[in-house]
């Protein structure tokens, strides 16, 4: 955290992320283009909103782990050759071409961050090499495979899945362009089938862009580097890690395909939405079977279908599950349904035992719960709940964005072992896996985009004509849609608002609009707001306040006023504290002190219980849906402070480099949760 900021009015904040700002001082890179690459838009199929990019209905990315027994899978993770391209001569020496001569290029691992291929003590709070390195190298680098599908797989339906690359990334099969896709944080899937050359050898390039955030990283007159319509703009308050950063594969199903399962669950019902697509050249009859899953108490149900060449429909189904128990933090029980296309006719498949063979099928997992806002309270499965909660960055000291599995249950981990029952993914969504976690040990989660500190230009740009703030909102919403855990969205983090408040409600308002289009869980909507007097907390379902009393501005004890004109302004809706928190010296000779002196762990342990205190007063429960600590753990940023700490923010209940606690990690693990 290192901001600016202003008080107004006794009691109420206005807090603006205006360190750094896209004006006369800032070096500006905007693209001509007139909008986001992905060509993100929502069509109306039977009655269902289904998100399309690339011209075609975005599918599950459950494939990257839950495999379906019909489709064929290869993965593409491993050794990849990698060069760095300062002078942008990638594109005039077709370093894309099949046959290019990569073999002098270094060979790097993916999923990976550049940012640790060559930087010496990254993961360090040793600052004496801050600025060297490849964590620095920004512009173009290039990334080149070759791979060779089975056979078996010529006349089939090809995606090419990336779960992450950061930031900007064009893709390449065989010297041929298939698609550009913008964001760093989201999946994407592209069309590979007429490019690919199955049973033989096969070439994939990417070159993957990465603005720089200044245009020196040491230098005491560093100028910013800003884009108008990448999000985020301009440099921000943690690492933006460069890189092919998550996993990638190849996904070869039937020409007829089920393209995504959406679920939405009552009491004791469920309702499914089924995208089913033709990707063929000829009219077909097929046959869904969708199964609720095991002890659900509920019964497989079959529909017959025709789908014209290139035909998307959307085939819904009710079903009573009877037997199923409510997902809830103590008991996160999950199901799973089923998808499956048969060739062939016949009422002898609704119990998957009769005529006809399996074409393709999908299958998601779902749990049985509601998440609402009646009045002024948050209610899960229709019982107020008070959100204890952390914010954290997706990174470690060893893998930094590209973190392993077994570093996400270490996290993630902390988490729940400090009582936590809460995250928020500050700032941009995350790895599949993360959900997954989630899912299964009954966390809830407040997911977010990467919308954080736009300008009132900025923000006009993305509603009226690029749509990258859109696009990342819909991805969200639509990826995420059968989460359980998932039980908000978030929209943005302390943007401008007092240049023209009608061009910031204007943004806010589409986006809500995009993702309640899409979401039929119809999940609250919340922002983090940097203004206790926020103008579009109207449109908020849940109100969402980042607060620092007593740290940046006022007194810690200004927090509970605070609360009570935010709901005397707002009294029917929940308020969220989506972050507050302090710092504490890294140096080991500062550590420790009395609870007054600022930095010391006992100073920052005093702040937090503070707040804490304040938002769980039983006069304010009524209103209150929770808190969220900033942050899980210190966390990297090249912003431009604390370089002589190696760029680390340390914020953290813990360490960024051996994860060690602080004390205010015991103090957050023993404050109740009054509705525990």
């Amino acid at each position: 955290m290192f901001r600016k900021f202003t008080k107004l009015g006794i009691g109420i904040l206005l807090l603006s992320s205006t360190l750094i700002t896209g004006g006369a001082s800032a070096i500006t890179n905007t693209p001509v283009a007139d909008r986001e690459p992905m060509n993100t838009q929502v069509k109306s199929i039977d009655g269902t909103n289904v998100l399309y990019q690339y011209g075609e209905p975005v599918p599950s990315f459950d494939t990257w782990t839950q495999e379906e027994p019909s489709r064929n899978y290869l993965s593409l993770d491993g050794k990849w050759k990698f060069a760095m391209d300062p002078n942008s001569q990638g594109m005039t020496e077709k370093w894309y071409q099949k046959d290019y001569d990569d073999s002098n290029w270094q060979q790097e691992k993916v999923p990976g961050s550049w940012d640790l291929y060559d930087t010496p003590g990254f993961g360090t709070y040793d600052g004496s090499n801050f600025g060297e390195g490849t964590a620095f190298y920004d512009g173009d680098a290039w990334f080149r495979t070759h791979f060779s599908p089975d056979a078996s797989w010529k006349n089939q339906f090809v995606k090419l899945n990336f779960l992450g690359v950061n930031y900007r990334a064009w893709v390449y099969i065989n010297g041929h362009f298939v698609g550009e896709h913008e964001g760093g944080n989201t999946p994407f899937a592209l069309n590979v089938s007429e490019y690919l050359q199955p049973g033989k050898d096969n070439v994939i390039a990417v070159r993957v862009h990465r603005r720089a955030d200044f245009d020196s990283y040491t230098s005491p007159d560093a100028k910013p580097v800003t884009n108008d319509v990448e999000l985020p703009y301009k440099p921000v308050d943690y690492w933006r890690y460069a890189g092919i950063t998550r996993s990638v594969y190849l996904e070869a199903t039937s020409n007829v395909n089920v393209s995504k399962i959406l679920t939405a669950t009552g009491d004791h019902t469920l309702t499914t939405k089924v995208v089913v697509y033709n990707h063929g050249d000829k009219k077909v009859e097929r046959q869904l079977v969708v199964d609720p899953g095991e002890q659900t108490g509920g019964k497989p149900k079959s529909k017959e279908i025709e789908l014209n060449p290139g035909e998307v429909k959307v085939v819904s189904m009710d079903f009573d599950i009877k037997s199923a128990s409510y997902w809830t933090p103590d008991s996160p029980t999950l199901y799973e349904v089923t998808a499956t296309l048969y060739k062939g006719k016949g009422e002898g498949q609704v119990t998957q035992s009769g005529i006809g063979s399996v074409d393709d099928s999908l299958s998601t997992n779902y749990g049985m719960r509601t998440i609402a806002t009646e009045g002024s309270k948050l209610t899960l499965n229709g019982e107020q709940v008070i959100l204890k909660g952390l914010n954290w960055h997706e990174e470690t000291a060893a893998n930094g964005k590209s973190m392993t599995i077994e570093e996400y249950d270490t996290e993630l981990n902390h988490v729940l072992n400090v009582n936590a029952n809460f995250i928020r993914n500050s700032h941009y969504n995350r790895h599949p896996y993360v959900y997954d976690f989630a899912d299964k040990h009954g966390l809830m989660v407040l997911d977010d985009v990467d919308n954080m500190w736009l300008d009132t230009k900025q923000e006009a740009l993305q509603t009226n004509s690029y749509g990258l703030s859109r696009a990342l909102v819909l991805s969200m919403a639509w990826n995420q849609i059968n989460r359980p855990s998932v039980i908000m969205w978030s929209l943005q983090n302390e943007s401008q608002i007092w240049d023209d408040q009608q061009v910031y409600r204007d943004w806010l308002s589409d986006m809500k609009s995009a993702v309640k289009s899409v979401d039929i869980q119809n999940r609250p909507v919340t922002w983090a707001s940097g203004s206790s007097w926020d103008p579009a907390y109207d449109l908020a379902d849940v109100i969402g306040l980042n607060e620092y009393f007593g740290y940046f501005y006022m007194k810690d004890e200004d927090l509970g006023t605070t609360l009570e004109a935010v709901h005397r302004n707002h009294p029917n809706k929940p308020i969220l504290i989506t972050e507050n928190g302090t710092w504490a010296y890294a140096e080991e000779e500062l550590k420790h002190g009395e609870p007054t002196t600022s930095g010391t762990e006992e100073w920052q342990s005093a702040k937090f219980l503070n707040h804490w205190n304040q938002v769980t007063d039983s006069n304010r429960l009524d209103y209150m849906a929770g808190y969220t600590f900033w942050v899980l753990k210190d966390y990297k940023q090249r912003l431009g402070y604390n370089q002589q700490i190696n760029g680390i923010s340390t914020m953290g209940l813990m360490r960024f480099d051996n994860e060690e606690p602080r004390l205010v990690y015991e103090t957050f693990k023993n404050a109740a949760n009054p509705f525990k």
